[in-house]
C-alpha cells in the first residue's frame, strides 16, 4: 500500500560539522508545510544541532530520539547517532569533523538498507577529512555503490534537464583509457532505466556528448568517439533504445540543444558539471541513479566560507528533499504498473 504523505521517512546525514550542512538542513524544516511532505529523521545529536540553530536563531523544533521505533510524523527527528559533545570549529577543515560526518552516513545508510527509512539525503562532506582505515572511499557515492544493490551513476538534476556521466571522480588525463563499450551501454542503460522508473519518462531520449573537441574531426583531434563512442552508440540505437551522439561539446548546451532530450550523458565530470551547474543557478540535486535504494544530496560542498554566518542558501538540498520523495512515488507507481499486469495474465490462464 502506498505510504501517506508525511509517513515517508527521509533520512538526513548531517555531513560536515563546520560546513554549512546543519544549517541548510534545519533551514528547510522550519517550513512546518515540509512535515506535510515527510517525517523527516536527522542523523546526529539533538544537543549538536539545538546549539547550532541556536546560532542562527533557527525556529526549528527539534525532537530528540534514541531508536528508530520512536519516530514521530509531524516533527524534526534527530537519532542520536553519538552521544560525547562534539567541538566545532565552524570553517574549518578538521578530521574530526569528519569523523562525525561519516559516523552520521554510516549509521543512515544502514537504516535505508534495513528499510527503516524510505530515502537518503546526504548533507555536504568533505572528500579529504572523511578518509580513516575504516572509511576508504572518495565520497558518498563509491559507499553507496558498496553498500546497495545495483551499479550507482551521478545524475545532476534540476527540472527536466537531467546529466549524467560516464566517468566520474578520475583524473582527465584517464578518461580516454576508461572509455570502452561494455562502460558506454552499462551507463546509458542505467539512465535509460531511471528516466523509466524514477522521472515517469516512458519512451525516453538521451544524448551522449563526445569526449574531443568537435567529436574529433573525423580522427583529427582524435580517435575514440569515431572508434568507441560511435559504433557503441549505433549498436545500442539498433536495439531500440533512443541514444543519439555524440554531440560536440563546446555548442550543445549555448544553442539549447540539450532542451530535445530528456537526458544528456557527458564523457568526464567537469564537462557535464560546468554546464549543469550554470544552468540551474543553485537549485540543482545530485542524485544517485542506478541503485535499489534513494539517495539524493545538493549540488554544492560544505561551503567553509560562510559555515556559521547564517547565510547559507538551503534551496539545493530543499530541491534534494522534494527529488528524493518524488522518485520514492513514481518507483511506486513503476511497481504497482509492473505488477498489474502480471496479474491480468494470471487470471486469463
Amino acid at each position: 500500500m502506498m505510504k501517506k504523505a508525511e509517513n515517508i521517512i527521509v533520512g538526513i546525514s548531517i555531513g560536515d560539522l563546520n560546513g554549512i550542512g546543519s544549517e541548510v538542513v534545519l533551514k528547510t524544516f522550519e517550513d512546518s508545510r515540509m512535515l506535510e511532505l515527510c517525517t523527516p529523521v536527522i542523523f546526529a545529536n539533538v544537543k549538536l544541532l539545538s546549539f547550532v540553530k541556536k546560532s542562527f536563531q533557527s525556529a526549528s523544533l527539534l525532537h530528540g530520539i534514541d531508536k528508530l521505533d520512536q519516530i514521530v510524523p509531524g516533527k524534526i527527528n534527530v537519532l542520536n547517532v553519538w552521544r560525547e559533545g562534539v567541538d566545532l570549529n565552524l570553517g574549518v577543515n578538521d578530521p574530526k569533523a569528519g569523523e562525525y560526518a561519516i559516523k552520521s552516513f554510516v549509521a543512515a545508510t544502514k537504516a535505508l538498507k534495513d528499510g527503516l527509512v524510505d530515502v537518503l539525503v546526504t548533507a555536504p562532506i568533505n572528500k579529504y577529512n572523511i578518509q580513516s582505515e575504516d572509511f576508504k572511499f572518495p565520497g558518498h557515492t563509491d559507499y553507496l555503490d558498496q553498500e546497495l544493490e545495483g551499479n550507482a551513476l551521478m545524475l545532476m538534476v534540476q527540472d527536466n534537464l537531467r546529466v549524467g556521466l560516464l566517468t566520474d571522480h578520475i583524473p582527465l588525463s584517464e578518461v580516454a583509457s576508461h572509455l570502452t563499450e561494455e562502460l558506454i551501454k552499462r551507463k546509458i542503460e542505467t539512465v535509460k532505466q531511471s528516466l523509466i522508473q524514477d522521472f515517469s519518462i516512458n519512451k525516453p531520449k538521451i544524448a551522449v556528448l563526445g569526449l574531443n573537441p568537435h567529436c574529433g574531426d573525423g580522427g583529427v583531434i582524435g580517435t575514440e568517439d569515431d572508434l568507441v563512442i560511435k559504433p557503441t552508440l549505433k549498436k545500442i540505437f539498433d536495439k531500440g533504445t533512443l541514444v543519439f551522439g555524440p554531440f560536440a561539446a563546446d555548442g550543445f548546451f549555448g544553442s539549447s540543444q540539450y532542451e530535445k532530450y530528456d537526458a544528456i550523458i557527458a564523457v568526464y565530470h567537469d564537462q557535464g558539471l560546468i554546464p549543469f551547474k550554470t544552468l540551474s543557478f543553485g537549485n540543482g540535486v545530485n542524485y544517485t541513479a542506478g541503485l535499489n535504494k534513494i539517495r539524493t544530496s545538493p549540488d554544492h560542498g560544505t561551503a567553509y566560507d560562510i559555515a556559521g554566518k547564517g547565510v547559507a542558501d538551503f534551496n539545493s538540498f530543499k530541491e534534494a528533499v522534494y527529488l528524493a520523495i518524488d522518485i520514492y512515488h513514481s518507483r511506486n507507481q513503476y511497481a504497482e504498473i509492473s505488477v498489474k499486469p502480471l496479474k491480468t495474465k494470471e487470471k486469463q490462464l
